[in-house]
């Protein structure tokens, strides 16, 4: 396999990722074996055996019927990517820079909200691996650990913070306070969350962690949410139902914002910060993406929630090449849902994204084999990435563009057997 004493990994500039897999494959020698299988559907499987009832039906529940989660994964079928031969690609560079850091590779740690309910070390490990891998860490708002905590894990890794904006302005400004001085030096509000979309399995099972209590520690340690306890006579260290209730629904409110409001939020977060990146994630449409360049936005996200929020939706992919063609050269492009390879992140890439995140992968990593579980499936992906680049000829990411793919007309007239997406 990949060799390690292969005279060309002293010269990269990047780790040779792809040793990973001569790692694994060694290790029946020493009586061991991987921690566990990273193909996505075996992946999932495993993480449905040690993950409790709620647990899973949290992590795997999508809105209504399932039917934009379906869309997202047949997107990527409808594009093939096209290898060269013969390129000396022994030199390779895996990296790219995002917001003012060069980091590992293009793909990132979306924003999940209450990893409590995964692992009991929660949002900690996850933040340790990415920061040990030089990838981009995103702490949602509904995580359940203190910003401070989860900083202090992430040591000096880049780290941004994903915003569910509170209708309590003093809040918000905590919020954003809280990150800034815990090293989260971007903000990603998110646009479709203001309520959580219909998830049947959820809604039957009565399973809502915060409404039990679990996972709203990242709002309980907030000063101004402990205020707003205080005045609404709940003691968050005696009440820990109600507190954790109040703060959900405060976070996940039910009330829309509209543009009006993203000019105050921008100026503000560029106060705190000195400047520092503010970007929208949940864009679909080309019109919302035209908005976000003319408030002087400087990145999106695009990303249908994986299919959680919105059911029956545009596919992200597709949303994101209509996105790229229109305003690809005016903002910073990032993309979600979906992802499920290196193969998809490159397809990401080469209709329009400059950066890709990936999130239930590594909950399930998480939910497997808490830290070694994150770790062990993002540095397959990593190795996954290096691969394909070494055999299909590619010697960096910015090859990565339309050229590159041969794509098939749009035609999702069959629903496939969910199964095997």
């Amino acid at each position: 396999m990949s060799d390690p004493n292969n005279p060309n990994i002293q010269k990269r500039t990047t780790p040779q990722w792809g040793l990973y897999q001569r790692e694994n494959f060694w290790k029946t020698n020493e009586g061991k074996t991987a921690p566990f299988n990273t193909d996505p559907k075996k992946l999932e499987e495993k993480a449905k055996e040690v993950l409790s009832l709620g647990g899973w039906y949290y992590a795997s529940s999508n809105a209504g019927m399932s039917n934009t989660h379906l869309a997202n994964r047949q997107a990527f079928f409808r594009h093939r990517i096209i290898p060269n031969q013969l390129v000396d690609t022994n030199l390779r560079d895996t990296t790219t820079e995002i917001f003012g850091h060069k980091v590992s590779a293009p793909i990132g740690f979306s924003p999940i909200g209450i990893n409590k309910i995964y692992h009991n070390l929660a949002e900690v490990p996850v933040a340790k691996v990415a920061g040990e891998l030089n990838l981009p860490y995103c702490l949602s708002t509904a995580g359940s650990t203190p910003i401070e905590k989860v900083a202090e894990a992430n040591g000096k890794g880049p780290r941004f913070f994903q915003l569910y904006m509170p209708h309590d302005d003093e809040l918000t400004l905590s919020l954003l306070n809280r990150a800034w001085k815990s090293g989260f030096d971007a903000i990603i509000l998110t646009t479709d969350t203001w309520q959580l979309g219909w998830r049947h399995d959820d809604v039957a099972n009565s399973n809502y962690a915060f409404y039990r209590g679990i996972g709203a520690d990242l709002g309980l340690s907030d000063p101004v949410f402990q205020k707003r306890c205080r005045e609404a006579g709940i003691d968050p260290e005696k009440d820990k139902v109600e507190a954790s209730a109040k703060w959900i629904d405060s976070v996940w409110h039910g009330r829309a914002w509209s543009w009006e409001k993203i000019p105050w939020l921008i100026k503000e977060w560029k106060r705190i910060s000195g400047g520092r990146p503010f970007a929208i994630k949940g864009i679909q449409s080309v019109a919302d993406a035209k908005k976000c360049v003319e408030l002087g936005v400087d990145g999106i996200v695009v990303s249908n929630h994986a299919g959680r929020q919105v059911d029956g939706a545009i596919a992200s992919l597709d949303a994101l090449e209509n996105i790229a063609n229109a305003v690809g050269d005016k903002i910073y492009i990032m993309f979600d849902s979906g992802v499920r390879g290196a193969s998809d992140a490159v397809k990401a890439l080469a209709l329009g994204a400059k950066f890709v995140f990936v999130g239930r992968l590594w909950v399930w990593g998480l939910s497997i084999m808490g830290e070694e579980g994150v770790r062990h499936v993002m540095k397959s992906l990593l190795a996954d990435l290096d691969i394909l680049m070494a055999v299909a000829g590619f010697n960096s990411v910015k090859e990565f563009n339309k050229d590159i793919l041969e794509s098939y007309p749009k035609g999702y007239t069959l629903i496939a057997d969910k199964s095997a997406i």
